[in-house]
């Protein structure tokens, strides 16, 4: 059967960033999938969503669903049919709904493991942290909006970041079996985003020596997306290989 194109609103779109070595990152990517590159770095990072109004693209708006979401992330390119294709290879989701735990991979490309979110908010102030469930997974992220976008290293601007992000819409997830990426696609017609400044950040996954060796990942900037209303369209799944 296939996979209805859904609607919602993103509510909040928090995406902290890292510049990573590109043969550290190019050991957890499956085939075909290879680093995209900005310079000599690879990009990683952290995407945490607060989806509203989550339905089917027919659905009336009231029927929507409200979910915290998260999804570790890696710059990706790979060869297609037409050429080079960019996007991101994701490992892991979490969401704190059980509705998209068990749908994911269901009824809609991309599994979830459950995980409990804590959020506080103000116009200016943002933290952002999760635990899942299954104990392997932290985060914690603290940010406020800033004037400037500055203290990149991958991006000159706020511009150039906004274009590498928004160019890269086309997500492939990890699944269980490990042999079929799912794939999913967001689409907009009102992208924007805003500069953060980072006061600090946890991750379990980019905290972790054995995965990134001391120096190999490197928080880089982060960007704050709100209200923005999007479509996401189901991908035809990617086989999967062992790592190049």
């Amino acid at each position: 059967m296939r996979s209805p194109k859904l609607a919602s609103v993103v509510e909040r779109r928090l995406l902290v960033n890292y510049r990573v070595e590109p043969d550290v990152v190019a050991r957890l990517l499956p085939a075909p999938l290879r680093p995209q590159l900005v310079g000599p770095w690879a990009v990683a990072g952290i995407c945490l969503i607060r989806l509203g109004r989550t339905r089917p693209r027919w659905a009336p708006e009231p029927f929507g669903l409200r979910s915290e979401n998260a999804a570790h992330r890696v710059a990706v390119e790979w060869d297609g049919p037409e050429g080079r294709r960019a996007g991101v290879y994701i490992p892991r989701r979490d969401s704190g709904s059980a509705v998209n735990a068990l749908v994911g991979g269901r009824l809609f490309p991309g599994e979830h493991a459950r995980a409990r979110f804590d959020v506080r908010e103000t116009a200016q102030d943002l933290h952002v942290g999760f635990a899942g469930l299954d104990g392997t997974t932290r985060v914690s992220v603290d940010v406020r909006v800033a004037r400037e976008f500055e203290g990149s290293e991958l991006f000159a601007d706020l511009g150039e970041a906004s274009d590498f992000f928004r160019h890269g819409a086309a997500g492939f997830s990890a699944t269980r079996g490990g042999d079929r990426l799912d794939g999913l696609e967001l689409h907009t017609d009102a992208w924007r985003v805003e500069p953060l400044h980072v006061r600090e950040v946890h991750s379990s996954f980019f905290d972790d020596e054995e995965r990134f060796p001391v120096g190999s990942a490197v928080l880089d900037c982060a960007l704050l997306m709100r209200d923005v209303p999007v479509t996401w369209s189901p991908l035809r799944p990617m086989r999967a290989g062992a790592p190049a």
